[in-house]
């Protein structure tokens, strides 16, 4: 028995690929997770009815300072130093990925679902819960405690950390695209107008008041708005640029723009556009350069997004799964397939790009980012779309479960992700 325990000893003491020992490996691996879940243990413990420090209204705050200033911030500075023209056209694989993510995620959540079966009405939001994973929040912050380590297998902390976020962010225009258009339409309310039906006692679609519907049922533009719409059109075909104003804001409403448009969107796009033009990238990107006290000041800002984000997360869990109505069964195939089936499919979509020669050479960070891409746990953001259209407690109830249970699996596909590739 000793013989046995010291040899294993032995082999997890040997040199694994990349100079790393197995026990090295998993503790490059496990050590972010790990702080991932200390710094949410503790917005957990500042939202609980013992300390009370984060409340409800509280975490309202903080995840909008998050969304809307330290998130976008961190986005500018970081995709804005590292990105080219050259660079943005070698990347291209990257939005693509996210969208090869979605879709067969939720392929694999159209069949899990068709096994499963879960309440009516919550088939299409088993699928979007399954198959919308978190590409931005979740890999920011495992990227920034990985590289941290100076013993990351990514060599220089600095070019890990700035090579990381940028990747994350190149593809985070495409998910909140994907958002706020597949997404927002797969979790509309049922024909019934509410996902809060009752078997005994379904509501009827006749007896829904205007008043009681909810904002996100209400079309974008009534009748009586499309008739001024075309009446402004028609009385102003003789001023063309009153036309095309008038065209312009029928569109913006129609595509749900402002909903797209959303601040670390506007930021990705800003990063993108000033770092493609050489000009501009000397102007406000580089350290000698007269503009750079603004990239310096979003990056101070930018690097108090990941505790903020993390204590609002963990806060979020405070109290637990609530009383969701999606049932032992789905919410267990959900996490199942979420963290299980999908990373493996994913797994091979990036290595058949990389035979293929779609990635680019030697780039380890690149290939990380796309892995972490298929293996992250369900979007937070989706949850909001799901709080938006009518079915938030459900979706506090999977969020919950998911990152409880990824806390593991990420470890775990981490540890395996480092093993191939160094």
């Amino acid at each position: 028995m000793m013989g046995t325990m010291e040899r294993l000893l032995l082999a997890m003491e040997n040199q694994g690929p990349g100079g790393e020992s197995l026990l090295g490996s998993i503790k490059i691996a496990v050590l972010p997770i790990v702080k991932v879940f200390t710094m949410c243990f503790l917005g957990l413990l500042m939202a609980s009815k013992y300390v009370n420090i984060l409340p409800a209204s509280g975490r309202r705050l903080l995840n909008g300072l998050v969304f809307s200033l330290l998130l976008p911030c961190l986005i500018f500075s970081q995709l804005g130093q590292a990105v080219t023209l050259q660079k943005m056209l070698d990347w291209w694989f990257i939005p693509m990925n996210v969208i090869l993510s979605s879709i067969v995620g939720s392929i694999i959540g159209f069949i899990v679902a068709s096994i499963v079966r879960p309440p009516y009405p919550f088939f299409k939001f088993t699928i979007i819960h399954i198959g919308i994973g978190n590409i931005g929040n979740v890999p920011l912050v495992l990227i920034a405690a990985l590289c941290r380590d100076q013993n990351n297998p990514f060599g220089d902390s600095l070019k890990c950390s700035t090579d990381g976020t940028a990747y994350i962010s190149f593809g985070q225009w495409v998910g909140a695209i994907i958002l706020y258009t597949y997404v927002f339409n797969m979790l509309a309310p049922p024909p019934e107008g509410t996902f809060d039906i009752d078997n005994e006692r379904l509501p009827l679609k006749s007896s829904t008041t205007k008043s009681d519907v909810v904002p996100e049922q209400v079309p974008l533009l009534t009748q009586e708005e499309a008739e001024e719409v075309e009446s402004n059109l028609v009385s102003s075909s003789a001023s063309g640029k009153s036309k095309m104003k008038i065209i312009l804001a029928f569109l913006y409403e129609k595509l749900k723009l402002k909903q797209i448009l959303q601040p670390p969107i506007i930021a990705s796009i800003l990063a993108m556009t000033l770092g493609a033009v050489p000009f501009l990238k000397k102007l406000i990107f580089t350290p000698d350069a007269p503009l750079f006290f603004f990239t310096d000041s979003c990056m101070i800002l930018g690097e108090a997004m990941i505790p903020c984000i993390l204590l609002a997360l963990g806060g979020n869990l405070v109290d637990g799964p609530g009383s969701s109505k999606l049932g032992f069964r789905t919410t267990a195939a959900i996490v199942f397939a979420r963290l299980v089936l999908v990373p493996p499919v994913g797994l091979g979509i990036v290595m058949l790009a990389d035979k293929l020669g779609f990635l680019p050479p030697n780039d380890k960070m690149f290939r990380f980012v796309l892995l972490l891409q298929h293996s992250m746990p369900t979007s937070v953001l989706s949850g909001a779309v799901a709080n938006l259209r009518g079915c938030g407690r459900e979706a506090a109830a999977v969020l919950f479960w998911v990152h409880i249970f990824a806390v593991i699996s990420m470890a775990g596909w981490i540890v395996l992700y480092l093993s191939i590739l160094f």
